[in-house]
């Protein structure tokens, strides 16, 4: 049996007994480890000696405060979180504690939904720092640069490694920018016909009455132009692969000529009717369903069956949420080295953004935007502001519908000015607004804290 997996830690501070027991108790029914301690003297202590993942903290507290508090986890404790807790809550003291290092700031009274969300949200955001920070030695695992360490890249790269090893046609689905060529590359580069040549085509870029001599080639006087004999990509792939990208872009004509290869290995270049030899190895992929398109009657069922011997599906980054990470640091440091560059840092309201972000674009989507931020990005640290809007809002767009629109007004203050450690100016123009109004608005939302 498996070792069970090892419970985070969590140490909770508050001078009063009710609210640590009534903390304690919450967090250890739903399966953390609890420490307790009365005052920041005792905390410091128990920090010390004890490996912890998360400070909760009272804010006011006899002698030595909860701000204290957070400051001395930051200067100290680089692998540890804080969230700071308080009766007397206000924009400004949301500021301060989130300027010292506070990830989270409850108030008082909180349920157990706030405050386990809470403590959710702040233990993602150390999870995500420690996985950017483990990514260089946790790269990947593929030939072809093919990228990822989940649980569903690891079971794509079983899969290459079983097609390598046969001579069988694999169908690579998935979504545009996932990594098929990759994972075609990686086939071929893993199989006894490494090395021989691989080609690729993308045959929804080739004008549909050039494909066939694009692919098998033309002898001299075949059509007007055709000056000399040209050998098709069919021939140039011959003892290797050949990679039809996707292949569901075809027409049934060409259909057709493609299936006479794959059933007896040979080809007619276009003028010609002597048949040719070739002995390739062919992976084919599409972001279509071609179960859908051969309803439909517009691809062949004979040349999907053909096609379908070994079937590799690469998943949406969307379901890859352990991976985001990895390739952001790997896109950081490829770009940064480029350029000659530091590879720079990705603040933590940054990660959780990448970890939320639905990336419709996949894999590519991110390898363009961690190139425009390591390009575009002044000093050595990417904070939200660098983002491109779409992703902050499409983030920010995903939070609760029950809340008024003075909440939702609140907290995106609050969020801006965290992110640019209470420079208000910055944050006005963020707001697009001027200093008076932001100033008003601060005022506004802390009269109306309970």
């Amino acid at each position: 049996m498996g070792a069970a997996p090892e419970m985070d830690r969590i140490l909770a501070v508050d001078d009063a007994p009710d609210t640590l027991e009534l903390i304690q108790r919450r967090l250890t029914a739903s399966g953390y480890q609890v420490f307790t301690a009365s005052d920041v003297a005792e905390a410091i202590r128990t920090l010390d000696n004890t490996p912890i993942d998360l400070v909760i903290t009272d804010l006011k507290m006899p002698k030595i405060s909860g701000m204290d508090l957070v400051r001395h986890v930051r200067e100290n404790l680089k692998d540890t979180e804080v969230m700071m807790i308080t009766g007397y809550p206000t924009v400004e003291g949301a500021v301060t504690a989130v300027k010292a290092g506070s990830q989270e700031y409850l108030t008082k009274p909180f349920t157990d939904e706030e405050l386990l969300s809470a403590v959710q949200r702040v233990l993602d955001v150390l999870k995500a720092r420690r996985a950017a920070q483990a990514a260089p030695a946790a790269r990947p695992s593929s030939p072809s640069g093919l990228t990822g360490n989940s649980e569903a890249m690891r079971k794509v790269f079983r899969e290459i490694s079983k097609a390598a090893s046969s001579r069988a046609t694999v169908l690579i689905s998935g979504e545009s920018g996932t990594g098929k060529e990759l994972a075609a590359r990686a086939i071929h580069y893993s199989s006894p016909r490494a090395s021989s040549p691989f080609v690729a085509v993308n045959c929804s870029s080739v004008p549909e009455n050039l494909l066939e001599s694009e692919l098998f080639g033309h002898v001299k006087g075949a059509f007007t132009g055709a000056h000399e004999a040209r050998a098709g990509f069919f021939q140039t792939a011959d003892g290797g692969t050949i990679f039809l990208d996707e292949i569901g872009d075809t027409a049934l004509p060409m259909q057709a000529k493609l299936l006479r290869v794959l059933q007896d290995g040979e080809l007619c270049m276009v003028g010609s009717d002597r048949p040719r030899k070739v002995d390739v190895r062919v992976v084919a992929a599409t972001n279509k369903n071609l179960r859908t398109l051969v309803k439909n009657e517009t691809f062949r069922e004979d040349l999907f069956f053909r096609l379908n011997v070994i079937t590799i599906t690469v998943p949406p980054l969307r379901e890859r949420e352990d991976d985001v990470l990895l390739l952001a640091s790997h896109f950081a440091t490829k770009f940064a080295e480029e350029l000659g560059g530091a590879v720079p840092e990705l603040s933590d309201e940054v990660l959780r953004v990448l970890r939320s972000y639905a990336w419709p674009g996949n894999v590519r989507e991110l390898e363009n935007v961690m190139q425009r931020l390591v390009v575009m990005t002044d000093g050595g640290v990417i904070n939200p502001p660098d983002l491109p809007s779409l992703m902050r809002f499409s983030v920010a767009g995903e939070v609760g519908l029950d809340r008024t629109l003075a909440e939702v007004e609140a907290e995106h203050i609050r969020n801006v000015l965290a992110s640019v450690g209470g420079n208000k100016v910055r944050a006005a123009e963020i707001l697009g607004i001027d200093r008076k109004t932001l100033r008003a608005k601060l005022k506004l939302s802390e009269s109306k804290q309970p």
